[in-house]
């Protein structure tokens, strides 16, 4: 993916594609031999299948092409600001918004990647819940929860406390349910606050 003046532009690497071309000039040589039969039916057999695989990769290519695509346009707070501004996303949103079916998104989306300004991304990792806000909204999406919460840690000048991390969410609009609270920090994969005022303590004797 790469931004040009009218946003952001879509591609498949050609390098990572298989080049195929059915060779119809071989195809008519071997036709126009003497031939049986059921010998012209296998060759005619044989071009069908071909020209269907070639078919088939272009129309993959496209599906591709369209589904990264419209995670791109819903995910774009992420690629212009970062993991903050991500927000949740489901495979069956973006199946409803281009037509296709749900586990047809999740196929293209499985063991592919992204490359971006940003780095180098696993298509599935746009994917996930989101946050409810206090009010029931969507509220953000959990991987941008994280990163706020990450920050807020690595800037802490004292351990805060669980309840004082949600608090410090809230203030940047980072809204939770009031059950978030007590274990956001241990949601977000950090230590908790006791784990952390521990470690303190033994790099402050070491």
């Amino acid at each position: 993916m790469r931004r040009t003046r009218s946003g952001y532009l879509v591609e498949l690497n050609g390098a990572t594609l298989p080049r195929l071309l059915v060779n119809r000039r071989y195809y008519q040589e071997l036709k126009s031999s003497k031939q049986d039969k059921a010998s012209r039916a296998w060759l005619s057999e044989c071009l069908a299948s071909a020209s269907w695989l070639v078919k088939a990769l272009d129309q993959r290519a496209r599906t591709i092409v369209k589904v990264v695509g419209e995670i791109v346009k819903r995910q774009g707070g992420f690629f212009d600001h970062g993991v903050a501004a991500m927000k949740p996303l489901t495979l069956r949103e973006v199946a409803d918004a281009i037509g296709m079916h749900e586990s047809t998104v999740s196929r293209v989306t499985s063991n592919k990647y992204l490359l971006c300004d940003r780095g180098f991304y696993e298509l599935k990792y746009f994917f996930g819940s989101g946050v409810a806000s206090a009010e029931g909204e969507g509220g953000a999406a959990a991987e941008a929860v994280k990163a706020a919460i990450r920050s807020i840690i690595d800037g802490e000048a004292e351990v805060l406390s669980d309840d004082a991390i949600a608090g410090l969410l809230k203030q940047r609009q980072v809204r939770l349910r009031p059950a978030h609270g007590g274990q956001v920090s241990r949601g977000a994969g950090d230590r908790s606050s006791v784990q952390r005022r521990r470690q303190r303590k033994i790099a402050g004797a070491a």
